[in-house]
């Protein structure tokens, strides 16, 4: 499903209005039976605000940037804690994962912490197990929050199988030294840097609070 571009009418605005200048002044300049000195003025005046209006439109084309396309993520929606954690625990995993699926562009999102998974919430893949692949090995060996923009570009995609199949862009965010965030969006290149700084920050309250506590 391609997601409507909101700017399309103003995008389009400059080249339609231009376009109408210069049908009219055409249109004058044939009705004209004897053209004066100022007219052919106001009429070159007419011509070049006309061609200004076309290429800004044109330019506006090309530049603006357009919502990136969006789809329907594949799987159920869910809801699954790992049975075995205390209460503060849990609580503050649901609290995270609901802030983060309500203010960022995430629709499915994985928490793994030495090697258990502890939640899984939003859109679900078929798959519950997480195997770390080489990717995620090296989001936790360097300590580092690793961002696919685009996943189906990615030949390591496989690896992500416990997401939705069509999962269009990825964030591991590191939750301290031994556990990750995996988050899912249904577009590509769709996560902005306050979104990055606010998914780091929303994963350092909870290392401190699952380390204290597991």
């Amino acid at each position: 499903m391609t997601k409507p571009d909101p700017n399309r009418v103003l995008r389009r605005l400059p080249i339609v209005v231009g376009g109408l200048g210069a049908i009219l002044l055409l249109i004058n300049r044939l009705l004209t039976p004897e053209l004066t000195e100022s007219q052919s003025r106001g009429d070159v005046l007419g011509v070049i605000l006309s061609a200004v209006l076309i290429l800004t439109g044109l330019i506006w084309q090309q530049v603006q940037p357009r919502s990136p396309d969006a789809v329907e993520l594949i799987g159920e929606e869910g809801f699954v804690l790992a049975d075995d954690l205390p209460e503060a625990v849990k609580t503050e995993l649901a609290w995270a994962s609901r802030m983060i699926l309500t203010n960022t562009v995430t629709r499915s999102l994985v928490v793994v912490y030495q090697g258990k998974v502890l939640l899984r919430r939003g859109i679900l893949g078929l798959k519950s197990e997480v195997v770390p692949g080489a990717i995620l090995k090296r989001v936790l060996e360097k300590q580092q929050p690793v961002y696919l923009v685009n996943l189906n570009i990615y030949p390591g995609k496989i690896e992500f199988d416990y997401l939705p199949e069509n999962t269009q862009g990825v964030i591991c965010q590191p939750i301290g030294d031994k556990g990750v965030m995996i988050l899912g969006a249904n577009s590509p290149r769709s996560y902005t840097k306050q979104d990055e700084n606010w998914i780091a920050g929303i994963a350092d309250k909870l290392a401190v609070t699952i380390s204290s506590c597991i």
